[in-house]
């Protein structure tokens, strides 16, 4: 499958127009919109209209020199039709989101000069050949996971990675908020979640295992007006935000803050501070009600916040040996009538299953979420390999596939000396564009609850935007493809021709200022002399 525009990702049908002809935007060329298509109309003045320098001003539908945006409900939901002739383009979409996916297709087809806050040269005027492309995605949930908690990201830095993700066709921003590390949302009810859980007094440089460290403090959070900004710039941007906080281990910050949420009966949690290295904490939340009370307030604002239909609230990596240490802990196990830990843990996710789907959202988590017993409604993130997808799916439960080995981005690009905190396993371009995200082994019907999927930036060893650049693209670029396009199955797929179309799509990451990695490997500021990672040798487990 090819594009000779280099459209990435690569779209079902592209069909040219004989003749060579091109239509061309000028200071005369208006903008139509149907009812129901105003967030395009608004993106393309704000943001095609500032690049080419063109007012793009309102006008009639029949007007020659147009783009025409409008839905058309024979066509699926984010299906959309570009048509490209000498009377305009007309922007069709089976919703609003499908007629702003065609907008991100034109903006591509315009060169990478489209790809800029203000004109280059003023004046000149962008020409896209006369054509028609039919597209239409793969899968519902085409994530990106963003770990804020443990190296802060200001806000202005998220709002750049939404129009990232959108200029890739990226709808889901799963929003990592809360961890071990830091607590990065504002609760009104509880303030030391923030005055104490949202900084620490240093931070740990490189892997956990590095002699290094940042001697200053590290912090941030988002207000709630923060992140009712967040998540109405992303809806403008047809992008789901899908809040995380973590229950109930990665929970130290808030256990920092409030003493009375960790096991007391075991653990000295009063002189407990904001974590500053990494790794799996032991310091997890106490299976009490007083803890359940609180976070039940927590996510009561969360949700007033976020409109999404899934909550995640983690569920992973929760060490048990406080659980077992803990007489308060053996209580509640007795009980409940529970078998051991594990259950305890599944008996908390089920807790805020229930709390949440009687609340009209649903929950999704980790795939440890699994132990003890699936809770029940509950969606899973298969991140430690496919099996956790692969049981979950097999049980009716939604699954979003984002496998460490496969697909998290901090792992290190090339096994050159010269790459930045080497992390995990060698995870090329190539690796991820052969990335597929629904296993084999799983039957149609079940293979119908995989969501779709996600790629995720842990930023332990991220200290900046810079950095987050560097890991994410353009490996993100590859699984933006893998996520929207239908592809060959992974042996049969035309890196070389993806390689190609990414030689244009470096020019437009260039105009967006984004600091990836060049093919050719990492630029001297981009490397991390001395600064020690965790790499694992030979190729990673599919399973």
């Amino acid at each position: 499958m090819t594009s000779p525009d280099g459209l990435i990702p690569v779209p079902r049908a592209v069909e040219k127009r004989p003749g060579g002809q091109e239509f061309e935007l000028t200071e005369h060329t208006t903008v139509w919109a149907a009812p129901g298509t105003g967030t395009t109309e608004r993106w393309l003045r704000a943001v095609l209209g500032a690049a080419l320098g063109l007012p793009l001003r309102p006008g009639p539908r029949d007007a020659r020199d147009a783009l025409r945006l409008r839905l058309d409900d024979t066509l699926a939901p984010e299906e959309y039709r570009l048509s490209v002739t000498g009377a305009g383009v007309d922007l069709t979409g089976g919703s609003a989101a499908g007629v702003f996916w065609a907008a991100q297709t034109l903006r591509q087809l315009l060169g990478p000069d489209a790809f800029r806050k203000a004109p280059l040269r003023p004046g000149t005027r962008p020409t896209v050949e006369h054509q028609v492309i039919e597209d239409r995605p793969r899968f519902r949930w085409r994530g990106l996971m963003l770990d804020v908690a443990r190296h802060f990201l200001p806000k202005d830095g998220v709002l750049r990675y939404l129009d990232l993700m959108a200029a890739h066709k990226l709808n889901v921003f799963h929003f990592h908020l809360t961890d071990d590390q830091g607590w990065r949302i504002e609760i009104e009810r509880y303030p030391k979640l923030t005055e104490i859980g949202s900084w620490r007094a240093r931070t740990k440089f490189g892997h956990r295992a590095s002699p290094l460290w940042e001697d200053k403090p590290h912090g941030g959070y988002y207000t709630q007006d923060d992140i009712r900004e967040i998540v109405a710039y992303a809806a403008e941007r047809h992008i789901t935000v899908v809040p995380e906080i973590d229950v109930p281990g990665h929970s130290q910050a808030a256990i920092a803050a409030y003493p009375e949420l960790g096991n007391t009966d075991v653990v000295d949690t009063g002189a407990l501070a904001v974590w500053d290295t990494w790794g799996v904490c032991p310091n997890v939340l106490a299976p009490t009600e007083n803890t359940l009370r609180f976070y039940e307030g927590v996510f009561e604002e969360v949700l007033d916040l976020f409109p999404s239909e899934f909550i995640h609230v983690g569920g992973d990596e929760c060490p048990k040996d406080q659980w077992r240490r803990s007489p308060a802990a053996q209580a509640r196990i007795a009980e409940l009538g529970l078998a051991d830990e594990n259950e305890l843990q599944a008996w908390f996710i089920g807790h805020f299953d229930a709390w949440l789907s009687a609340r009209g959202r649903r929950l999704i988590g980790w795939d440890e979420i699994l132990e003890g017993g699936l809770a029940r409604g509950a969606a899973v993130s298969s991140w430690r390999g496919y099996g956790g997808g692969v049981a979950a799916a097999r049980a009716g439960h939604d699954v979003v596939m984002c496998p460490e080995q496969q697909v998290y981005l901090d792992h290190r690009q090339s096994a050159d000396p010269d790459e930045p905190v080497p992390i995990g396993y060698v995870r090329t371009l190539e690796d991820v564009y052969r990335f597929e995200p629904v296993p084999p082994l799983l039957t149609e019907r079940e293979a119908r609850h995989v969501l779709g999927t996600q790629a995720n930036v842990w930023t332990e060893v991220m200290e900046d935007q810079r950095r987050i650049d560097y890991q994410a693209f353009p490996r993100l670029a590859a699984f933006a493809e893998v996520a929207w396009s239908v592809l060959p199955p992974p042996p049969r797929r035309d890196f070389a021709g993806f390689e190609r179309r990414m030689a244009a799509h470096y020019r437009r990451l260039d105009a967006l200022g984004v600091a990836y990695r060049p093919p050719t490997g990492p630029r001297p500021w981009q490397r991390r002399p001395g600064v020690v990672g965790r790499p694992i040798d030979g190729p990673p487990p599919n399973k």
